[in-house]
């Protein structure tokens, strides 16, 4: 181990590698992966003004911070009870333990983001989520220094669609843990998972990096029982040395925090209402989710199931609980625990008992997150500001070259595959392949005739019109095959390029079908390149040469 001036040079050498790793950007508009609601949002089109609180700019935190210090009433020393029992077998880094006791002070307040228990973090997005939360805690530390900010990762443990976690893409592969499950995905024990990593540690090959992962994976899936367990080792091990703290939502001291809310639910269903009026508000731009009349389910080890209300009963659906309104009352008093709140109601469970300030997700997070703006304001809950998380496109040296030497600019990548071919092959081609000055002159040659017509009868007027459009036709037809022609010419280099953006798109957006250990296999330090890289105020891709 490395101490004083040695460690010292170390760390400024790594530092120096860092700052010479190459970034660019394309701006997320221009990318085209983006809805025209989230472009709106981010261009604070009036249109959804009303859907929203404050815009994520470092000046609106300011009144953010001075609301939530007003209306924030949970008790924090509970909060903070309530992490420190969660983290009671995981190693803590000095500053994830001082985060968690920084949220017993009334001046500490949180940055969240949130994400599914996808199987060794799952898609490339689940770090550039977290990576947008510590970064965004110390830009605001930053800005407002009589605060402390403290970035969280709520695991979404009290989820059940297993198939949408239960894989990750690796060397173009799909690894997936076969197995049935049922109820809440934390809960999930890992018992199966050796077959899997067998089969993983096969893949990874021999280098000292691959040796990294495989302990990594061994030491979160094979050495914690339950699959909430695994993933906050796993969070922790990557980011712990950030300060990230990890909570997760399903715990009964936190539960009965959110109790009054959900009673409300219950006799009520207030969300309803007020969601499926901004809804229909927000049906141009094709919303995300639709509210049920009780957007509650009720828990149990293998059980997750809509509440329904069913006269003066409320039913467990798919079970043959029923309940009178008194005894499932009763029950949430005594068992709060037993009740989760659905995509419509965690959102405002996370803002009851954190001291949030920020929500930081992807676009549909986004989307349906401007849904909710109503019902927290009858809830009396001040609505979080919404931070569309870091978007990311990772290349090799040997990629960012290729780049160079095709001539190509990072947002041709960005294009569809027939339109990029379409752009190259104009560019390289040394034949004119845009008619328009042909189309242009045409059109002025038919409005000299059109103006011959006007003063002859109307049978000529009629021909001359068909004749532009036959014209214009022809000429339609002559730009196709002449394109055609010419992307026959320049098959090879043109195969070369869309070679270049399979690798990079494999089938969508990078950040949305690798895991990261494709990436950690090239550069370990990973984590640390993401976090000095990104600037979680970005409206735009970052692109990152490793």
């Amino acid at each position: 181990m490395l101490h004083g001036n040695g460690a010292r040079i170390l760390f400024i050498t790594f530092t120096k590698i860092l700052k010479q790793m190459p970034v660019d950007c394309v701006s997320y508009k221009e990318s085209g992966y983006f809805s025209q609601l989230i472009v709106d949002y981010l261009e604070q089109h009036p249109d959804i003004r009303p859907f929203y609180h404050r815009f994520p700019s470092i000046k609106n935190f300011e009144d953010q911070i001075r609301e939530k210090s007003e209306y924030f009433t949970t008790d924090r020393n509970l909060l903070a009870d309530a992490i420190q029992k969660q983290y009671k077998d995981i190693p803590l880094s000095e500053k994830t333990r001082k985060n968690i006791d920084l949220l017993r002070s009334s001046s500490t307040f949180t940055v969240t983001t949130g994400h599914q228990l996808n199987l060794f973090t799952g898609p490339l997005y689940f770090l550039y989520k977290i990576v947008t939360a510590i970064n965004l805690a110390k830009s605001l530390k930053e800005t407002y220094p009589s605060n402390d900010f403290v970035p969280v990762y709520w695991m979404a443990t009290e989820d059940h669609d297993f198939e949408e976690i239960n894989h990750f893409i690796f060397h173009g592969k799909k690894f997936r843990w076969n197995r049935e499950a049922s109820g809440p995905v934390g809960r999930l024990d890992t018992k199966t998972l050796d077959e899997f990593f067998r089969l993983f540690q096969q893949e990874l090959g021999p280098s000292d990096a691959a040796a990294r992962l495989r302990k990594l994976f061994e030491d979160a899936y094979l050495k914690h029982d339950k699959l909430a367990d695994a993933t906050r080792f796993l969070a922790n091990e990557l980011f712990g040395k950030y300060g990230l703290v990890i909570i997760d939502g399903d715990d009964r001291s936190l539960k009965q925090q959110f109790a009054p809310i959900a009673k409300e639910e219950l006799l009520h269903q207030v969300s309803y209402q007020k969601v499926s009026e901004t809804a229909s508000k927000l049906s141009a731009y094709n919303v995300q989710v639709n509210p049920r009349e009780i957007n509650l389910f009720y828990i149990e080890d293998g059980l997750r199931e809509r509440i329904i209300r069913q006269g003066e009963e409320f039913v467990v659906n798919n079970t043959s609980i029923r309940l009178s309104e008194a005894e499932i009352l009763d029950e949430l008093e005594k068992h709060p625990e037993k009740f989760s709140p659905n995509v419509i109601m965690r959102p405002l469970y996370q803002e009851v008992i954190l001291p949030n300030l920020c929500y930081i997700g992807g676009g549909g997070e986004i989307a349906y997150w401007l849904e909710l703006k109503s019902y927290f304001d009858l809830s009396s809950v001040t609505f979080p500001i919404l931070m569309l998380r870091n978007s990311v496109l990772l290349t090799t040296q040997k990629q960012a070259e290729k780049v160079d030497r095709l001539r190509l600019n990072w947002s041709d990548l960005f294009l569809k595959q027939t339109d990029l071919i379409t752009k190259k092959t104009k560019q390289i081609s040394e034949l004119p392949l845009d008619f328009s000055s042909h189309r242009d002159r045409l059109h002025q040659l038919f409005a000299e005739l059109k103006e011959i017509a006007g003063k002859t009868d109307k049978s000529f007027g009629t021909a001359v019109a068909a004749q532009e459009t036959r014209q214009l036709k022809g000429f339609a037809n002559l730009e196709k095959k002449l394109l055609r022609a010419e992307k026959r010419a320049h098959d090879d280099l043109l195969r070369r390029v869309c070679e270049l953006q399979d690798e990079l798109f494999p089938g969508g957006l990078q950040e949305r079908k690798l895991n990261f250990s494709e990436f950690f296999i090239l550069e370990p330090s990973l984590t640390d390149v993401l976090v000095d890289k990104l600037n979680p105020w970005a409206t735009s891709f970052t692109i990152i040469t490793i």
